[in-house]
């Protein structure tokens, strides 16, 4: 069992370079799982957090309705955005600058094999994160994710997940509005929820936010709930 971590900060990375790399290491990750089964081997996995962000992009989950798209490809060029169907779980979403995108490439075998709890985990250090920072977040009942003032009329949601996982290998993630222009969610219906708003950390705590400094945080935390220890390559 290996909770060592590797952490890769990619800066500012387009989505399908991002979803490219995360493959690569997916690929190999479950490469090794398959060739342990095979030769009877014992050869340990890696874990990979990978942090970045993205220019301006829209992307949907499998599961997802295009129709939750509001805007048109004329639209997208105008407002240099562009859009992606991924293999990932969930509905559409938006990322962009400002905003912090985690992909954990994990072998849940090396914690355990339960995908509620690794979803559970995900938000749990954002809402740590978020804590450190002096705002309350919390969980909604039914819906994934990060949200402020959960179960009322003014609920908003600051952090959005989606992920896939193979023989308990995760990929994709999280998305953690920190500074993010958040007009670019007028164009879509987030996570496919018509009732419910959007918001970020600066917003919350009406004044600006080093991200870096927010980021800092989150790895923490992030390393603090899986329990995991940095790796270096």
């Amino acid at each position: 069992m290996n909770k060592r971590v590797i952490i890769h900060d990619l800066g500012t990375i387009k989505y399908k370079q991002a979803v490219e790399y995360q493959e690569k290491l997916f690929l190999e990750t479950l490469e090794v799982k398959s060739s342990n089964k095979k030769n009877n081997d014992n050869v340990v996995t890696k874990n990979h957090l990978i942090f970045c962000e993205h220019p301006h992009v829209y992307t949907i989950g499998k599961s997802g309705e295009v129709s939750n798209l509001l805007a048109r490809s004329d639209l997208l060029k105008q407002i240099g955005a562009e859009f992606f169907k991924t293999n990932r779980g969930g509905d559409i979403t938006y990322h962009g600058p400002g905003q912090i995108v985690v992909y954990p490439i994990i072998d849940l075998d090396n914690f355990y094999t339960d995908i509620n709890k690794y979803l559970r985990q995900l938000e749990e250090a954002v809402i740590q994160t978020l804590k450190c920072c002096g705002v309350n977040a919390m969980r909604s009942i039914g819906e994934t994710g990060v949200w402020i003032d959960a179960g009322t009329t003014r609920a908003r949601k600051i952090c959005a997940l989606g992920v896939k996982t193979s023989r308990w290998v995760t990929m994709h993630g999280l998305a953690f509005n920190v500074s993010a222009d958040l007009s670019y969610f007028n164009h879509i219906v987030p996570c496919g929820i018509p009732d419910k708003d959007v918001t970020s950390l600066d917003l919350e705590l009406d004044e600006q936010v080093n991200i870096d400094e927010v980021k800092k945080i989150l790895k923490e935390k992030l390393l603090e709930t899986f329990e995991m220890k940095i790796e270096t390559q």
